[in-house]
């Protein structure tokens, strides 16, 4: 399990050691906001390229400033937890910029790894890690998975459901009949059977005929 270390002096310090040592360190970065396969993938992928895999992850505050409102849907600390339970991964830590560039200069790794929507022409710091003398390298598999089509899909599924709830009360109809009767201790009515209808009966032809003998008195 992987240390979640929030103080980037103190672990710029960590990863100094482990290169004094001889061990490469790889840096990788992203907002992690559903973790999903492609980012599984791109982890293993860039543990293999070293000795120390180190998860940069946007803090919430940039994480909305690059997705916009709504997002993220876990906090930093949810997505660090679950990043530091994953196998391979040696360190977590956030980093506040809108890009991973500041936080490169303090750690100075070996390695900085990226998904499959990068190359070394269109990654960001490219300047940066010619300053560090970092190598850059390319790790997963190609994008075929996204936060934003997992939370597409999750969208339509509820809206289908909802759909679906709304067909069934449809084909309902009306409200049941209600039974004819004495009612019960509950108020609920109680049709009457057998005898207790027969005697029911009497008594209602009883009652009418002192009704009536009253009426003539």
């Amino acid at each position: 399990m992987g240390q979640i270390v929030l103080d980037q002096d103190d672990l710029a310090k960590r990863l100094k050691s482990l290169k004094v040592g001889g061990k490469r360190v790889v840096v990788t970065n992203g907002c992690f906001d559903l973790l999903h396969v492609g980012h599984v993938r791109a982890l293993q992928d860039a543990k293999k390229r070293g000795d120390c895999l180190v998860v940069a992850i946007n803090s919430d505050a940039s994480v909305r400033k690059l997705k916009g409102s709504g997002r993220p849907l876990q906090s930093q600390s949810d997505r660090a937890e679950i990043l530091a339970a994953l196998d391979g991964v040696t360190y977590v830590t956030i980093f506040d910029e809108e890009t991973v560039g500041p936080l490169l200069r303090r750690l100075r790794p070996s390695i900085v790894a990226k998904g499959t929507d990068y190359t070394a022409e269109n990654f960001p710091e490219r300047d940066v890690l010619a300053e560090i003398g970092a190598e850059l390298i390319i790790v997963g598999d190609p994008k075929g998975h996204s936060t934003r089509d997992l939370l597409k899909l999750a969208s339509q599924a509820h809206a289908a459901s909802l759909a679906r709830a709304a067909a069934a009360k449809g084909r309902g109809g009306g409200k049941p009949a209600r039974s004819i009767g004495r009612p019960g201790a509950k108020g609920s009515a109680r049709p009457l059977r057998g005898g207790r209808a027969q005697a029911a009966v009497a008594g209602a032809r009883k009652r009418g005929r002192l009704g009536a003998s009253h009426a003539h008195a």
